[in-house]
């Protein structure tokens, strides 16, 4: 699949909480990020107000009623539905396409949509029943779900913990869904990476989490680890790299300029272009990351999902962060980083004069006779070095003598 950004948001903590928020202000500052798509995290209806909810007004992924919207985001929540749909047409008409959750493996404590249950709930999910996919009912009911979605124009559905699901159900609710909505995506919160030629190229997903790959190897990174682990990963992904989506945040992962990660955004800008310009996998970035968000409020470090929390730095920016993110996305999104071709240089440049492997990244992206060359830096200190572009590239080989910042990345334009 060609590299999309995607946009993250919980929308009850965008502005005043409500579908009306999104206008075209909100819209043009999304498209400034070079954005495909919008996720809008919590949507569909799902639980509040009950003893056993988890906070207030509570968790969106304790579903309770698959055929609606949360009234709280409704200006008139009698109208909640009108609302939603004038959105989806508000999305498209600014240019941009959106993705709404699709949670196939549990409901809220008191049912969903007549959804059969098993009686019981997974981990600590005590807000939700798990869905019993032994009932004939059952997958009948979870087509029909996506298909009224669909319906709405709805372009994709980010599908819940996918590998707590039968992966045949899944294959067959992909393809009924594609065969009458053609366009719409499905994107798959996965974990297991020996699941992902599975759920890629069986199930039939377009998109999966990258996060014991590319997400696990750059937080790793941050720790001290080697940064060969880039390679590694993209070496050990072959084919797969094109179906993954890379991460540095979303709503279950702690703000990658918190303590808890970075320390400060300006720490986290080689780890962005590792994951936003290295090869064609696509990117998402959760709502304030953007602009520095740290969820220093949370002892935890992150965003809730369950409270109405802030989201501070959307109201005060960091200006120069908010900068370096779109101009790094801007980057991503042209035809030379969106679907070049990808040449790691890591494996040349060992000896390379000041090139440390357990510090340095550098990759090639290469489309229609331009090329640029990528350094990424994750060290505490500035470093001079040295990148060899080899003959084999089909460039004119030669040595590139840099200056990188610590912990950050630069970009130049090198010719055949």
């Amino acid at each position: 699949m060609r590299k999309q950004i995607i946009y993250q948001v919980l929308p009850r903590l965008w502005k005043n909480g409500r579908f009306s928020d999104w206008e075209e202000d909100s819209f043009d500052y999304v498209k400034s990020l070079s954005a495909d798509y919008i996720w809008f995290t919590g949507i569909i209806r799902h639980a509040t107000g009950k003893e056993w909810v988890k906070g207030n007004p509570g968790c969106p992924y304790s579903i309770c009623d698959y055929y609606d919207v949360n009234p709280y985001l409704a200006d008139n929540p009698d109208k909640r539905m009108e609302e939603f749909e004038a959105l989806v047409a508000r999305t498209h008409r600014a240019g941009l396409k959106l993705v709404i959750d699709f949670v196939p493996n549990h409901v809220s404590r008191d049912g969903a949509s007549g959804i059969p249950t098993c009686g019981y709930c997974d981990y600590d999910w005590t807000d939700t029943l798990k869905i019993d996919y032994s009932h004939p009912e059952t997958e009948g009911r979870l087509m029909d779900i996506l298909e009224f979605w669909a319906s709405k124009g709805v372009d994709g559905f980010r599908c819940d913990m996918i590998e707590m699901v039968p992966p045949d159900f899944l294959k067959r609710a992909i393809a009924r869904v594609k065969a009458s909505h053609p366009g719409v995506i499905f994107i798959g919160e996965a974990y297991g990476r020996h699941n992902y030629p599975l759920y890629l190229k069986e199930v039939g997903f377009d998109l999966l989490y990258d996060k014991s790959g590319y997400y696990d190897s750059v937080r790793s990174i941050q720790k001290g680890m080697t940064a060969e682990a880039l390679t590694w990963n993209w070496q050990s992904l072959g084919d797969l790299q094109d179906g993954m989506l890379n991460f540095l945040e979303n709503h279950d992962e702690q703000r990658c300029a918190s303590p808890a990660f970075a320390g400060r955004p300006q720490l986290c800008y080689a780890a962005l272009a590792a994951g936003t310009l290295f090869n064609n996998a696509s990117f998402m970035l959760y709502f304030g990351q953007e602009c520095g968000e740290q969820a220093l409020q949370n002892e935890d470090y992150r965003t809730s999902i369950f409270n109405t929390d802030t989201v501070g730095s959307l109201r005060s920016p960091d200006e120069a962060v908010l900068e370096r993110y779109r101009r790094t996305l801007g980057l991503a999104a042209t035809p030379l980083f969106r679907e070049g071709s990808n040449w790691d240089l890591g494996y040349c440049n060992s000896d390379s004069e000041g090139f440390n492997p357990k510090a340095h990244f550098a990759f090639l992206r290469m489309l229609d006779g331009k090329a640029a060359l990528v350094v990424c830096n994750f060290s505490n200190h500035e470093c001079s070095l040295t990148v060899r572009i080899p003959k084999e590239t089909g460039l004119a080989p030669g040595l590139f003598k840099l200056n990188v910042p610590a912990w950050d990345y630069i970009t130049i334009q090198v010719f055949s």
